[in-house]
This record gives structure tokens, sequence and C-alpha cells, in this order.
């Protein structure tokens, strides 16, 4: 038997992985007093340890202060984040903003960068994109006065294949030419998996004259990502998947600097007013132009404030050194399922460089082995129609863990 099939493999990966202290800085869940094999880092991060005290120190500057907290900790409380983000989205930090929900997010983006005329008006996105930005995207169209049968494009995977190909996806742009006024896909596919080549899909949509943009929510610390320097106009993100900052809370937006002295439309509120004549009360908006210009409201600093533990935690291990983790641990179950489990089908694409940590799994009886599997303590992720989604995360996954994963299956299975 080869050695990479034994669990004395596993564990001397373990003991050798790099990063195999940062697992301490996590909860890890159980259940009835058994510790779970948790694989959906993808759906809600883990609790970084240190989160109940970053919570607490909000808590007590509002038990202390009251008002007198605001100006000195909580009026510019957004700005505590947004330099971590350089490494994760590529970008600076005047080109990002957190506030509200990701579909909010996107609803206040459209409105500036989703502007149709009657000879530009189609929105091109994923064939059975996740179904939340389908309905931002149709409501869009409709709140212009445009319908969705016309001006909605979807993309769809050749026949027989569930990974769309990057040279369709051009293709379609290209033919649909100046008739597009915006591009808004997924960075990373929620369902298969499969990390988009943004920087060319940015390419041809800039040449059509199209605007744009990507939801980030299964791409933001899973994969390599460079907004800025792929001219990308805008973009959003959630924050509780791979950057672990809990159930609720708030999203993040990119904002090309090029659009800062933005003269479009966009929904404003007292937070677009920059700071320095925001309490002076005048009727007319004086905006930042900066990605905090889209800003509206006030920041939810209780559900803001556990994104200083995920953040630090990347900081601390560094974007390049999660990858390569991120690499080899997927590669790792890639690697057991191929030779192990030949009946499983693996619709994610095999090259590390289109793909994060998800693996997604087709398995005859999906449904069953998934229910199977929650009652052997494994929480993974269940997509319809036949989807398994497994996302082994190199900050608190192990390779121990993963062939774990693989004997409960195989008996499963069996």
């Amino acid at each position: 038997m080869n050695k990479k099939h034994s669990k004395s493999y596993a564990q001397s990966q373990d003991y050798d992985n790099p990063l195999k202290s940062i697992r301490e800085k996590f909860h890890y869940p159980d259940r009835n007093g058994s510790r779970l094999l948790y694989f959906s880092g993808n759906s809600l991060g883990l609790q970084p340890v240190s989160v109940s005290d970053t919570i607490n120190e909000q808590i007590k500057n509002w038990a202390k202060k009251g008002a007198d907290g605001y100006m000195v900790d909580w009026v510019n409380f957004h700005q505590n984040f947004l330099m971590d983000f350089e490494s994760i989205i590529g970008g600076q930090s005047q080109e990002f903003m957190l506030m509200n929900a990701l579909t909010v997010n996107l609803h206040l983006l459209m409105v500036s960068f989703y502007k149709p005329t009657a000879k530009r008006n189609k929105i091109i996105i994923e064939g059975g994109a996740f179904s939340s930005d389908q309905y931002a995207v149709k409501s869009q169209i409709e709140f212009q006065g445009y319908n969705p049968k016309e001006s909605l494009v979807e993309l769809h995977p050749r026949e027989d294949e569930y990974c769309l190909n990057t040279e369709d996806i051009l293709d379609t742009i290209e033919s649909h030419g100046e008739s597009v006024a915006l591009i808004l896909l997924g960075g990373v596919n929620y369902y298969t998996g499969q990390k988009y080549d943004m920087e060319a899909i940015t390419n041809i949509g800039r040449k059509k004259g199209a605007y744009v943009g990507y939801d980030l929510a299964h791409a933001a610390g899973n994969v390599s990502l460079k907004m800025h320097d792929w001219d990308v106009d805008f973009a959003a993100w959630c924050n509780y998947k791979y950057l672990n900052a809990g159930p609720g809370a708030p999203s993040g937006i990119f904002i090309h600097e090029k659009h800062h002295k933005w003269e479009g439309s966009r929904f404003a509120g007292w937070w677009s007013n920059k700071l320095e004549s925001r309490f002076k009360m005048d009727s007319n908006l004086d905006p930042i132009q900066n990605a905090a210009g889209w800003g509206i409201s006030n920041s939810s600093i209780l559900s803001m404030a556990p994104l200083k533990d995920g953040l630090e935690i990347y900081r601390e291990v560094g974007m390049n050194s999660f990858l390569e983790a991120s690499h080899n641990l997927t590669g790792f179950l890639e690697f057991l399922i191929l030779s192990e489990l030949p009946e499983i089908s693996i619709i994610t694409p095999s090259n590390p460089n289109e793909r994060g940590c998800q693996l997604s799994l087709v398995i005859e009886n999906g449904k069953s082995v998934y229910e199977a599997l929650k009652k052997k303590n494994v929480v993974c992720d269940w997509r319809e129609p036949d989807v398994l989604r497994i996302a082994p995360t190199p900050l608190y996954n192990t390779y121990t863990e993963v062939f774990d994963f693989i004997q409960i299956l195989k008996k499963i299975l069996n």
C-alpha cells in the first residue's frame, strides 16, 4: 500500500505542518460530547478563541463611555480592518468598505454600476448562480424597466459537464458585445467550487465597455485575488465563511480607485458623507471620495468586532502560506477519493489554481450519504440537486481529519 493511504502518513503531515499551531486559535465544535469532523468553513467558519474578549471589549466601552465612545472608538471602527484586506482581496485600503450584508451590497452596487439603456441593458451571470444573486439581478433588471427574459444572459456548461469553460465565457461576452451593461459572476462558484479566470473575464468585459463585478462570497480568504490589478470595477463578499467573523458579520465591498470621484447615481446616507463635514448636518451631501462613499449607515460594532480576530489570523499566516497549505490539504483529500473511492465524481477542477478549499462530490444516493455522514458527526454541506460539498480549511482542519473522513465515507458507501 502506498504510504499516502495510511493514517501514519496523515499524522506525519500534521506533525510537519507549519500551520499546526493555528488550529489552537479556534473553538472546535462537538455534538453530545463527541468531536465533530468539521468541513463546512465554506458555509460558516469556526469561532476564533479570542472573539469573546474582542466583543467584551466593545461591550465594556459601551458600559463605561456611553455616547462618549462614539467619536473615540466607533465612528471610524471599520478602518481598523481595511488594510488587512489588501492581501486577501487584492487592492488598496481605500478601495474597501465594510457595511451591510452581501446581497444588500450587491443591490447598492448595481444601483451605480447597472445603468441600462435601450442599446446596452444585458447582465451576464452564471446559469445556476447562488439563488440570492439571481433574485438580486432579476429584480434590478425589472426595477430598471426591462425584462429578465430579454436582458439576462446566463452562462451554462457544455453538455455532460458541470464547470464553465473559460473560452465559452469569453465567447459569450464577445457575441453579445455592446449590448452588455454588466458582467456579475461569483469569483468561486458555490456549487462546483470552480474559480473563474477573473482577469481574462474582466479584460474582455472592459474592452466591450461593460462594467465587471464579482460576488466573492466563496473566494474571499480562499483563493488568490487581485481585484485592483485585474481592473475589476467592484466586488462584494461576506466575512463569515473563510474569514471566520461569525454569523451575520458585515459584508465587504471593493470599489476600484478609478471610480472614487463618482459622479453617477448611488444611494447615499450619513456615512457617505466626509467625516469632517458629517456633523454639520448640511442637507447637501459632501461625498467621501473612496469606497466608503458607498456607505450609508453606522457600523454595526458588535457584529463587526469579531472580524478583528479572523483577520489577525490571516495576517499571522500570510495569504501565500494559506494558499500553499490549502492546495496541499485539498490535494490530499482529492488523492484519497480518486484512489480509494472511484465511484465518486469530483466535479471541482483538478487544477489547484482553478479552485480553493472546496471539493464538490457527486455520489449515487448522495442525499442519503449526506444524512449518514451527519449521524457520524461529519459536518459538511449538501446542495441540491446532487452535490456534497467538502471544504478542508487549512487554518483548522488536519490531514488526519481528512483521512478519518474518507474511512467513514467508505464504510457508508459499503
